[in-house]
């Protein structure tokens, strides 16, 4: 095999190595960040496609209140993401626009 050859081959594992593996990682990473961060109150959204709010944590489980007095077990990796409360800034917006005087 000449030198040409070899240099393709690396440059093309280099390129895979960008392409696939390192951002494969960075999603691992941050999906168990997000796992381990869950906490209880936090709204969450399942990956069956649920919402609800998290109300006791178990180790590898997790309690999830999907309605007034209805709660389920549901496992923390089916937990796809954590809603994010409305914004303070938001609401002002909403109430400041509503009251125009005109």
């Amino acid at each position: 095999m000449s030198a040409s050859g070899l240099l393709l081959i690396v440059v093309a594992f280099a390129f895979l190595y960008f392409i696939l593996i390192r951002p494969q990682k960075r999603r691992q990473q941050e999906s168990q960040r997000l796992l381990s961060s869950l906490a209880v109150g936090d709204e969450v959204l399942t990956a069956g496609g649920i919402y609800g709010r998290i109300t006791e944590l178990e180790d590898d489980a997790v309690l999830v209140e999907i309605a007034p007095e209805l709660r389920v077990k549901v496992s923390r990796r089916a937990i796809g993401a954590v809603i994010p409360p409305p914004a303070e800034e938001e609401q002002e917006e909403d109430a400041t626009t509503g009251d125009d005087g005109g």
